[in-house]
């Protein structure tokens, strides 16, 4: 089931909002604010909410569906269905407490256009480690070089190099030089399986030293089409999804991008969540992307619904979108000349503009 947005007010003026992330009956996240949005380039200070007294009167304000809900680095973040005002992202602070003891959490609710003026200074989101356990097969003849890294040689169960975690594999990167690939393809079944057992870790990778560019170029790819092998590796990525395809240049380059990929992977396994965005992911169920409330309407009205509709057909195919939203998609369809309403108010019809509908063509 989709997870909502729930905002109501309440009595009290230093926090006249409620704020509630809600997931088929399980609360994800409930804070009191200041305001409901925050306003272009400030942010809304808010308080995790503890409890919730049994006296008091909540008004609804606004309920909306919630596309994704996931972890930027030590942040969450979480995207609204509605075309305006959809993105936003919580980010605690911990402030010192003033006699010592321990410090007290603070979160503020900021907008997009927040995030984006704020200037970082070069810093990102994941801290670099110093330290790094990189194993490397014992396949590889000439392998590449992890500076600063503790390096070890073993057998590996699929691809060339892997970062260690502990006793745990947490990342995976298959090198293949323009040649490798080029052989490969031969045998592209054989490939196609070891992409599904990359696909299988959190974190892998699909390294090529050489540029897109060259394979369409007849003097680097030997007998292949230069057609078959783009379809070739427009298929690694739509059969594998989970395992990208990066195309690095060089050799060297190559080497680098794996080296700050294995850096990164490690910098995230040790980034500490804020325990309200931790305690909301814990409960959250991750529901399949569909487009959101404006591909559930269009596949309502030219899939399911008759080419003759009423406003209240499309609202019964379509439970759970607002009004507003309905009338919004189907204005938008309306100026993409894809359906036309005929009449007014609630007798209203609308019908889509598809060949037997529209109007016949001057000579034909």
């Amino acid at each position: 089931m989709t997870a909502e947005w729930i905002v109501e007010r309440t009595p009290n003026p230093r926090f006249p909002y409620r704020i509630r992330i809600e997931q088929d009956g399980r609360v994800l996240l409930v804070v009191r604010a200041r305001d409901a949005w925050p306003g272009a380039g400030t942010s809304v200070f808010c308080l995790r909410e503890r409890t919730l007294l049994p006296d008091e009167v909540l008004t609804p304000h606004e309920r909306v569906a919630v596309a994704h809900l996931a972890r930027i680095g030590r942040k969450l973040s979480v995207t609204l269905d509605r075309p305006q005002r959809k993105r936003c992202e919580f980010l605690k602070v911990e402030k010192p407490a003033p006699d010592g003891g321990e410090p007290h959490e603070q979160l503020f609710l900021r907008t997009e256009t927040a995030v984006r003026a704020h200037r970082t200074k070069g810093r990102v989101e994941l801290q670099p480690t110093r330290e790094l356990d990189v194993v490397v097969d014992l396949q590889e003849r000439y392998p590449w070089s992890f500076p600063g890294a503790s390096v070890t040689r073993r057998r590996l169960p699929v691809g060339d190099y892997a970062l260690s975690l502990g006793d745990r594999i947490a990342a995976v990167v298959e090198r293949k030089s323009l040649e490798n690939l080029c052989t490969d393809v031969a045998e592209i079944k054989g490939l196609h399986q070891q992409l599904a057992e990359l696909g299988a870790y959190a974190h892998a990778a699909f390294v090529v030293e050489a540029q897109y560019a060259d394979l369409a170029d007849p003097k680097r790819i030997g007998r292949w089409p230069t057609t078959h092998l783009l379809r070739v590796v427009a298929e690694f990525t739509a059969l594998h999804p989970r395992v990208p395809v990066v195309f690095a240049g060089n050799r060297k380059l190559a080497n680098v991008w794996a080296h700050r990929f294995f850096a990164a992977v490690a910098g995230a396994s040790r980034a500490t969540l804020p325990d309200a965005a931790a305690e909301a992911l814990a409960r959250y169920a991750p529901q399949a992307a569909d487009g959101g409330y404006e591909t559930r309407v269009r596949v309502a009205v030219f899939q399911e619904l008759p080419s003759s509709f009423a406003f209240a057909d499309v609202r019964a195919r379509c439970a759970g979108v607002p009004d507003a939203r309905l009338r919004h998609v189907l204005g938008r369809l309306r100026a993409e000349g894809r359906v036309r309403v005929l009449g007014a108010g609630r007798r209203a019809r609308w019908e889509r503009a598809d060949k037997a509908l529209l109007p016949p063509t001057p000579g034909a």
